[in-house]
């Protein structure tokens, strides 16, 4: 296997583009991109444009005649079909919304074909990780379920257990609907809990059904959860699923919409502690899988100049075995870009001056605690159906 890591990255894909007054800008992928190539990890990745994803590709987790609605909404955007998700608030039609959301998709499919194969031990595309997406509609900002599509083709190619871990402030109800019966990919989704945020799923109750029971995983953490709580449930849940799960291929989807400073959800989780997630996936990829394989992939994340940009850099460095120092200070030339392309001023440095920490599950719990209260209520729904203590 090459220890080599693809960044998949196509400028195109700033084409899945819903318009000026729609929270997710694609200018959170140029900036991205531009901050990578600031630092020069774009010299310690493979930079891969790969091709968008082809009908037969699509099918794997998409219904044909969604993806027909889909096609006659890009090529014209007044015949968009709400029932199908389509010419809604959250996901208007635009002229060439198949392409490029399709492209997306291709990307998060060539990263799994990667690292299955050993081209690559890790890769990243943070233009995916949209995860909203259903089999038959559109949702939440998502057109095509990128993170479900590479699940399915590294299943298409002989992958016999796949972890995905979703740690967006959002529910990934989009992958965990494509596999509930599955038992050969767990989904775990540590998010905001749904009596407060869209899309009000993600129940601790919600198990999986049919042969994949226990395959479904949810921590539905309180509002208001910083990083403390956050990082004590990432590890009070995650680490002890994966030893008993052994996956081959770790899929991980990293919305930064977790951010104090997101204007779309109330965690107030740090720059810092984002980054310690990622560092942990991905140490949990080279402790449990042959080789490290892992996919990376974006997700939500709606301050677009302030956090996205530097939350994907960190994760870019960290698959690249290149990671950037927190206390790094942000080169002039991208804080350039930043206003050139915003008329806003770009951050500093690449930290928010946490030092994240967090008390392991195993020293105890507080019953009074409502993160504690949220990890017990997971632990107790999910685990004994995997055979592990609760």
């Amino acid at each position: 296997m090459s220890g080599r890591t693809q960044l998949m990255w196509d400028d195109a894909v700033t084409g899945y583009d819903f318009g000026e007054s729609h929270p997710m800008n694609p200018v959170r992928l140029a900036l991205t991109m531009g901050l990578v190539r600031a630092f020069g990890l774009d010299g310690a990745v493979d930079v891969v444009a790969a091709r968008p994803a082809g009908e037969s590709t699509l099918r794997l987790v998409h219904r044909e005649d969604y993806l027909a609605a889909v096609r006659a909404a890009s090529e014209d955007p007044s015949q968009a079909d709400q029932l199908y998700g389509l010419g809604t608030t959250d996901d208007p039609a635009f002229s060439g919304m198949h392409e490029a959301s399709a492209l997306i998709a291709g990307q998060s499919v060539a990263a799994a074909e990667a690292v299955w194969r050993g081209d690559a031990a890790h890769a990243v595309n943070f233009a995916g990780g949209l995860h909203h997406a259903m089999p038959g509609g559109a949702a939440g900002f998502c057109i095509y379920n990128d993170a479900a599509l590479a699940i399915a083709r590294l299943l298409e190619l002989g992958a016999e257990r796949v972890a995905y871990i979703d740690v967006d402030v959002h529910h990934g109800d989009g992958v965990q609907a494509a596999f509930l019966e599955d038992p050969r990919v767990l989904t775990v989704s540590l998010h905001e809990h749904p009596r407060t945020l869209f899309p009000q799923t993600g129940w601790p109750e919600e198990t999986g059904a049919g042969a994949g029971a226990g395959s479904a995983v949810n921590v539905a953490l309180p509002a208001g959860t910083g990083d403390a709580g956050w990082l004590r449930a990432f590890h009070a849940v995650v680490p002890e699923l994966l030893a008993d799960f052994r996956p081959q291929v770790l899929v991980t989807q990293h919305g930064s919409d977790t951010h104090f400073d997101d204007p779309l959800a109330h965690f107030a989780v740090s720059l810092d502690a984002q980054r310690s997630v990622m560092e942990a996936c991905h140490d949990l990829a080279h402790e449990y899988t042959e080789g490290g394989r892992w996919v990376a992939l974006g997700g939500g994340g709606y301050a677009v100049v302030d956090v996205v940009p530097r939350s994907w850099t960190h994760l870019v460095g960290i698959a690249a075995h290149a990671p950037v120092d927190p206390e790094s200070v942000i080169p002039s030339s991208w804080r350039d870009e930043v206003y050139a392309r915003t008329r806003q001023l770009g951050p500093m440095r690449m930290t928010d001056g946490r030092t994240p920490s967090w008390k392991p599950w195993e020293e105890g719990y507080d019953p009074a605690n409502r993160v504690d209260q949220a990890v017990l209520a997971t632990r107790r729904a999910v685990f004994p159906l995997r055979g592990l203590l609760a």
